[in-house]
Parts: C-alpha cells; structure tokens; sequence
C-alpha cells in the first residue's frame, strides 16, 4: 500500500479546490487552469521554507525539473498540436467548403424531420473527425437552425444531436479533438510508447458513431424535447409582443430638437430604440446623435409600466400597431434581425450589455436574451453574461455581417457572406489531407505535420498572417498548459498508484472488464462536471497505474478513459458544444440528462466492450 505523503495530500488538496473551481467556475477554466499551475509552482518554495523554519520534515517535491516541468504544457507537443489544428480548422473554415456542403445536404431534407435530423448527424459526425468538432458544430449551427426553420422543425429537435454527434464523430481519428491528443501525449510520456496514430482508434469510433448515429435517429428523437416551437416570426419565439411598441413624436413634444442620445437613450427608462422612421426612410444605429422632430416615429423595446411612464413625460403617443419582424427587416435589403450565440473564449463573457458598450461596439441593440429555457426581455443591461446565452439581435446588415466575422459570437442564422475564399477549397482542403496523410504514415510526428499544414495555410493565402491569432482559441491552450503539470504531480507525487491501488482492490471481485468499465464511467462522470481536457489530465494516469498493477493492457484502459472524456452528454457545461446549442435550442438544464443519460449508459456499454474486442485487455 502507497504511504500517504505529504506531497499526496497536498495534490489531493489542489486537486479538490480545482474540482470545485472547474465545476462551479466562478472564474473561467483556463484562469482556474494558469492558477493550478502557479499553485504546484509555489508548494516547493513554500515547503523549503517550513523546512528551514523546523516546521516540516523534508520539502516537497512535485517536479523533477523545476520549474522548468511545471511549465511544460507551454511547450508539450500536445498543445502545439491542438493550436495548429486550430488554424487547419480555420483555413478551412474561412473558404466555405463546409458551408457550401451543407447546404447541398439541406436541399434534399424538404419538411421531413427525420430527413433534417439525418442530415444533420449525417453531416457533422464525419466532418468531427477532420477538423475540430468544437469548430466544426460553431459552422454548422446556421445551416442547422435555418434548415429546422425551412422544415417548420423546432430548432430543439435537431440541436442537440448536432453537438452530440459532433462528440462521437470526433472520436473517429486523432485530431478530432483536443482530449484525443492530449491523451495522446499523456500516455507516451508516461509509458514511453509511441503516441497513438492517426487513425489507431477508427474502428471503435466509427462503431460508437453508427450506434450514436442510430439511438439519435430513434429512442433520442422521442426523447429530445421541442422546446422551441417552429417559427414563422423571431418576435413571436421570443414572445415580445408585449415588449415591442411604436411611438410616435407629437407636435407640442418638448423632445423636438434635442438628440436622441440626450433625450431618449441617456435615461434611467429601461427602453431600447430599435429603429427611427422618418417619411419613407428608416434607420438604425448609430440613432444617438439624429436630432428628433415631429411626426417621428420609434420603435421601442420596453414593458407596459415603463412605456406609461415614458409617456407621461415624454410627449409621445402609442402608434396602435403589432410590431412583427417583418417591420423590423424593412431597413435594409439583407436580414436585420438574428439570434447571436457568446462563445467560448468570448470578451463578453463576464461582462454585462452595459459594461461591454454593446450597443456603441457593435451598433446593434438587444431586444431579448435567452439564457437556456429562459426569456429575459427587461434589465438586461447589467446581467453578466454566460457562455451559450442567445441575444436577439437588431442592426444594420453591415452590422449583422461583422458580428457574424467577430469571433466572440457565433451567428445563428445563414448570413451571406461574400468573404468566403471558395478560389481556396481545394488547396485548404489539400492541406489537411497532407497533415493527415504524412501523420499516418508516421514519415514526420503530427506536431510536425500539423505546424507544417498551418505555415501552408498562410503560404497558399487560405489565411491571412494577421488571421492566425484570431484562429486560435487561446482559453483551450492556456487550459492545456496549465492542467498538464497537475498530471506530472500526480505521477511524481504518487497520488496516482494511490488512487489506482484503490481501483484495482475492485479487481478482486470484478472482473477485468468490468474495471474497464468503471473507468469509463468514472471518468465520463467526471467530465459531465469539469473540463474533459482537466479530466484526462487526472484520470490516465490512474488507469495507466492500475492497468499496470492488474498486468492489464495500458493502452486499453487510456482509450476507455479518452473516449469517457470525449463524450459528455448529460450536462450542457461538460463540453463546449452542449453550451452552444444551450441558448439556441431553449433547453432545459435536465434535457441534457434525459436524453444524453440513456445515450451515455448506451455508449458505456459499447465502449467498453469495443475496447475489449478490438484490444486485448491482457
């Protein structure tokens, strides 16, 4: 039995706090990561310390190599991977191949929400394994909600098994997602074995898709909820018929002549001016520095009580009209009205509309915000806003086109977009074939590869140099390196064999495959409440211990682990791509768990027994 040190438990200790933190997140994950990392780097100096002061026996040592392995996740071949597969996605992304192909896909749905669904799986899973899924859901979002709109399907119907089959499809090769390449790297430190290759794992994941694909397409359809009913009108899915008013500038109004900023917008009224018509002309933001005249008319967004009050003061009158999107689409040629989804890594995140100067940055206004099952359509300006909240969006289509570029946001419906570099498809596309290819044949190792694929990215003009930092997501590597020391303290520590010795006293009435299984479902536990990157982090080394002292397969046990960490169905904070679809979908938080529940115990099962048949145990 491994004797409790004090480096076990002041591993565990760090372990509890970045448990709680990672699931609570009262800061983001990424920060809670750096503070990991800065913490581990503290405990030896700290320790010498109490040494010196007769207060500890003998310091506490975590890395072999201080400081130097507790910044190694800065240079660790898993996160250089993941940032070039970042910009591979991006060069991709930025050509519109993926758009152009799913609209192909859609054409051929018609109404049938059985065909929309299939389309919708069909298309994502394979496309998960290629590029990264969290990129590849952030694209296909549009097409997906336009496609539920044109079908009058609710949008709910074919979210959900968007971001789950985006899960399972990334679990095809070893780029699909970060967790894979991590885990990765992970295992060949620890074990000294080569790194997985690229397509090692194919064979299981493509079976854990088609059984994804089919419970989808089946039980997960009577499952998953219609939340959002089909649309003819985005003011009738946000219910703003009560918040949505015209009025009109009388002619003794003490408002004439003055700004609209002074007069209307700088108040303590909670009202938004969604548009100025004028005659025949209409227009939208930037509305603060018209001067406002007679026979004006605005449309606002505010309650009952407040317009009366409004009112009251104001000079104004009721125009006795329901304002329909249609009104609201009629000052520009394009579409003026959208749904805006906050992305991870997003600026706003954190922020409120009014500390953001939403309104200033982006000249656009928020009409309502939906946060989940949840409409907020008063006091928005000061909420703090949340990864996957939905805005209802009005702007100009100059406006509409730069958030739909910005990539704080995702965009939820199809914008045309004329930046598409479509000259490009077949280089971008060639690029990452080469990536592929030359890491399957292993002639150079994938960071190589990878690395290679993005300076070719930018020597063939697919990006920009000035578009690879935006290409990026910063919050996912700054994650990685800071999670990976936790992994090498808990290896070093001897945290791990301790907690793989308790595993494997489960041996003694389990059988072998079983154990697997209770990793898997430990871990996929796990992930459902923290980052699945943190929790491969924590968990390999623990199979790779227990594996070892059962003189069972390693590898085995880590491919279990990784797939559990991969496919986190049952709350939308255990994977990125729930959250995406959180806001758009209107799902309730148990939605999740109704339908991933039976979809994660199906997956289990399969997993675990894939595992066992397609890699020995022994």
């Amino acid at each position: 039995m491994v004797a409790i040190t004090p480096a076990i438990i002041v591993v565990f200790a760090v372990i509890l706090v970045a448990l709680l933190f990672f699931a609570t997140e009262p800061v983001p994950v990424d920060v809670t990561a750096i503070g990991i990392m800065v913490t581990l780097m503290l405990i030896q100096p700290a320790s010498e310390a109490l040494v010196g002061a007769g207060l500890l026996g003998e310091p506490i040592i975590l890395f072999e190599s201080y400081p130097g392995d507790a910044l190694s996740g800065f240079a660790n071949t898993a996160t250089l991977t993941v940032l070039a597969m970042f910009i591979l996605s991006d060069g991709v992304q930025r050509t519109g191949v993926i758009q152009i192909l799913g609209a192909k896909v859609s054409a051929l749905t018609g109404d049938s929400e059985l065909k929309q669904l299939t389309a919708t799986v069909g298309l994502v899973g394979p496309i998960s394994g290629f590029i990264n899924n969290t990129a590849a859901v952030a694209i296909l979002l549009p097409m997906v909600t336009d496609l539920a709109e044109r079908g009058r399907t609710s949008p709910s119907k074919l979210l959900l098994p968007l971001s789950y089959a985006s899960m399972f499809g990334g679990m095809l090769t070893l780029i699909g997602t970060s967790t894979n390449i991590l885990a990765s790297d992970v295992y060949a430190r620890i074990t000294g074995e080569a790194p997985f290759s690229m397509f090692e794992f194919t064979a299981l994941g493509a079976v854990v898709m088609v059984v994804g694909t089919v419970y989808l397409l089946t039980i997960g359809r009577r499952l998953t909820p219609s939340r959002i009913e089909p649309r003819l009108d985005l003011t009738e899915e946000f219910e703003l018929a009560e918040y949505l008013t015209e009025v009109v500038v009388r002619d003794d109004s003490p408002l004439i002549g003055q700004q609209v900023q002074k007069a209307l917008v700088e108040t303590d009224f909670d009202v938004d001016l969604l548009q100025l018509i004028r005659g025949d002309s209409v227009f939208l933001e930037p509305l603060g520095p018209k001067e406002i005249q007679a026979g004006d008319v605005f449309t606002v967004r505010t309650d009952r009580n407040t317009l009366v009050d409004l009112l009251d003061m104001e000079g104004l009158d009721i125009v006795p009209a329901t304002v329909t999107e249609d009104e609201l689409e009629i000052a520009g040629e394009g579409q003026n009205l959208v749904e805006v989804v906050i992305a991870p890594g997003s600026s706003l995140v954190g922020e409120s509309l009014a500390t953001a100067s939403f309104r200033q940055r982006y000249n656009a206004t928020v009409l309502a915000l939906r946060r989940g099952g949840e409409l907020i359509r008063r006091r928005m300006d000061n909420l703090p806003l949340r990864v996957g909240d939905t805005l209802l969006v009005q702007a100009t289509v100059e406006s509409v086109e730069r958030l739909d570029t910005n990539r704080d946001f995702i965009v939820a419906q199809e914008i045309e977009r004329h930046d598409f570099r479509e000259s490009k498809i077949p280089v971008a596309v060639g690029i990452v074939a080469g990536v592929v290819g030359l890491a399957a044949l292993n002639f150079i190792p994938i960071v190589v590869a990878a690395l290679l694929g993005s300076l070719a990215m930018v020597a063939t003009k697919c990006l920009r140099p000035t578009e690879l930092y935006d290409a990026v997501q910063w919050d996912v590597i700054f994650l990685l390196a800071g999670v990976i020391p936790l992994g090498i303290a808990m290896e070093n520590s001897g945290a791990a064999e301790l907690l793989a010795e308790m595993v494997v006293m489960s041996g003694d009435v389990l059988p072998l495959l079983a154990v697997l299984g209770v990793f898997y479902f430990v871990t996929a536990l796990l992930t459902n409440i923290i980052s699945n990157n943190a929790s491969v982090v924590l968990m390999i080394p623990v199979a790779i211990e227990a594996a070892t002292t059962l003189g069972a397969s390693p590898f085995s046990f880590v491919l279990a682990v990784m797939f559990a960490a991969s496919t986190a169905f049952m709350t939308p904070v255990g994977y990125q791509t729930n959250l995406f679809v959180y806001g758009p979908g209107g799902y309730k938080f148990t939605d999740y768990m109704r339908v991933g529940g039976p979809l994660q115990l199906v997956l289990g099962v399969v997993t675990t027994l894939g595992v066992a048949y397609f890699f020995p145990l022994t």
